[in-house]
């Protein structure tokens, strides 16, 4: 029996010449160009209650290269612009399923720049990359090594809006495996004052990224308000705008990864709250803070990772009670305001905020599990509350 092998994206920085960077731009610019009118036509087509296909654009984007307006989409690889119409067909086929919005055009200023090559676009060998269309490999910065023997399936070249040109291969790790089974299990809480509190006791200060940049980024901001729209200067200004938010996302995607690996190297099963962060963020007072917390990003590298390594991550209703409930004789209180951070028990127990949720979550995470009941948020669990929920202990009138 094979065993299957994880494919991970491992993530480069390049520099590219003259050449190169004039040939990507290019390619981003009909990569843009063809979704948006494959997106123009399906749009169309679904109003006259036709359906379009990824076959029928890839024949509009045959007829489209022999047109003499648009002829300058044979000067660029046509395995980007292929691939731009999978990527919209995934994205009508995401919405069909309801779970993505309709799709939208990219735009020149706001959209990724991105183009991504299959394994006929590119040329891999003795850990050179060429694309096609050029004759010079890119010049990449090494900073880990790929897989031994790893051969990518596929290529995605990237600008952020910092002007960092990324190559982004989709490999085969067979270095990712299941790590040995262990009984340990965390509770993990979330939060600003301290980012994560674990219900062993242990709190993880909050790094606050954009706190740290954020003179910086104000007077940056300032500077570039004050420059003429259009002009030269004003672009540069708006680079180095650029650039310490690309500066604050790398330093809090960084301390993420980290975090993340540990808690799923340590424990076997891991215990996290289920919060809405679109609607939170809708509090003026907490929004720059939550998002700069980065809850989201945080439970979806804990959740990928967990299934990576065999472990399990366990997702408590929003509406389960953890701050007011004492973990020691299951009394619930009426009240907890965001200052109370320490409070007392009828029963005697002096609780930590964050800890004593914490260790809720990991009660009733475990009781779930071993009930083999659903822990989904409450809005996905039709016929009936989730099992986190039922859990929850009721006050006696």
């Amino acid at each position: 029996m094979v065993e299957a092998h994880v494919k991970r994206a491992f993530k480069y920085r390049f520099y590219p010449t003259d050449e190169q960077a004039a040939e990507l731009s290019r390619t981003f610019g009909c990569v843009r160009k063809v979704y948006n009118m494959a997106l123009a036509a399906r749009t169309e087509a679904w109003a006259r209650q036709e359906r379009v296909n990824y076959n029928a654009t890839s024949a509009m984007l045959t007829a489209w290269k022999k047109t003499q307006e648009l002829a300058f989409l044979n000067d660029v690889s046509s395995v980007p612009l292929q691939q731009c119409l999978r990527h919209l067909q995934t994205a009508f086929t995401s919405f069909f399923a309801k779970r993505a919005r309709y799709p939208r055009f990219k735009s020149k200023k706001k959209s990724r720049k991105s183009a991504e090559y299959t394994t006929s676009g590119f040329r891999f060998r003795a850990g050179k990359l060429t694309l096609a269309k050029m004759t010079e490999p890119l010049d990449i910065v090494w900073s880990r090594p790929l897989p031994e023997g790893a051969k990518p399936s596929t290529v995605t070249v990237s600008q952020d809006s910092a002007g960092r040109w990324f190559v982004s291969m989709l490999c085969e790790d067979p270095g990712v495996k299941p790590l040995p089974a262990t009984d340990a299990a965390v509770g993990v809480d979330v939060g600003l004052d301290h980012l994560l509190t674990l219900s062993t006791g242990e709190k993880v200060a909050n790094p606050r990224h954009e706190r740290r940049d954020r003179a910086r980024l104000a007077l940056a901001q300032r500077r570039l308000a004050k420059k003429e729209k259009g002009s030269t200067n004003r672009a540069r200004a708006r680079r180095k705008v650029a650039r310490i938010h690309a500066r604050i996302a790398d330093r809090r995607r960084d301390e993420l990864h980290k975090l993340t690996a540990r808690l799923v190297r340590e424990n076997q099963t891991i215990v996290i709250e289920d919060l809405t962060v679109r609607n939170m963020v809708k509090n003026r007072n907490l929004a720059r803070a939550i998002s700069d917390a980065a809850w989201s990003e945080f439970r979806a590298m804990l959740e990928y990772k967990a299934a990576w390594y065999g472990r399990e991550v366990i997702a408590v209703d929003r509406f389960f009670p953890s701050t007011r409930l004492c973990s020691t004789c299951g009394t619930l209180q009426e009240k907890m305001p965001l200052h109370v951070r320490t409070w007392t028990c009828d029963c005697g127990t002096t609780h930590d905020r964050d800890v004593n949720a914490a260790k809720n979550l990991l009660a009733v995470g475990l009781t779930v599990s071993a009930c083999g009941a659903g822990v989904r948020p409450q809005r996905s669990s039709p016929g009936g509350q989730s099992a986190a929920k039922q859990e929850a202990p009721r006050r006696e009138p």
